[in-house]
């Protein structure tokens, strides 16, 4: 992890980011400190998701929580009910799911797209063109059409 800091759940509303992962059919759910973070693909302090379940601690990357969540979103319910820990299947896939934390951070007081832009070029997300903000703006249109046909948000 770089050693900048990025906004994490502990500096946001616990109760904004529930409401609005609910509004996609996801329950968020709070570890406490020093426990495990169940369904962790990277290990913590990275969110965690089991089915319809997000796993996060104070000191998870908001990032990570709408990463994880999005992976979920993207999913028909009937492969979302099978994810423990690992939901990538495809490429199209992840894009899409990078895309859609950006657009689901537009809709969480206290983080906005810009900021979570930020924080995951400081934590480490790589694109071709040099940065989120680049890749967003201008490489990701296979993304956008992807959310697009499945009827998931772009704005």
């Amino acid at each position: 992890m770089p050693a900048s800091h990025v906004t994490c759940v502990g500096d946001i509303a616990f109760a904004d980011a529930a409401c609005l992962l609910s509004a996609h059919g996801l329950q968020l759910h709070h570890v406490a400190a020093g426990e495990s973070i169940p369904g962790s693909y990277w290990g913590e302090p990275e969110a965690g998701i089991i089915a319809s379940n997000v796993y996060v601690r104070d000191d998870t990357p908001v990032h990570s929580m709408l990463h994880e969540a999005c992976h979920l979103i993207v999913l028909p319910p009937e492969r979302r009910a099978q994810v423990h820990t690992d939901a990538t299947d495809s490429v199209p896939e992840e894009d899409a799911t990078c895309y859609l934390q950006i657009v689901l951070a537009g809709q969480l007081p206290g983080v906005g797209s810009d900021r979570l832009m930020a924080d995951m070029d400081a934590w480490g997300y790589t694109y071709r063109l040099g940065s989120t903000r680049a890749w967003f703006e201008q490489d990701a249109e296979d993304a956008k059409a992807w959310l697009i046909e499945r009827g998931l948000p772009v704005a």
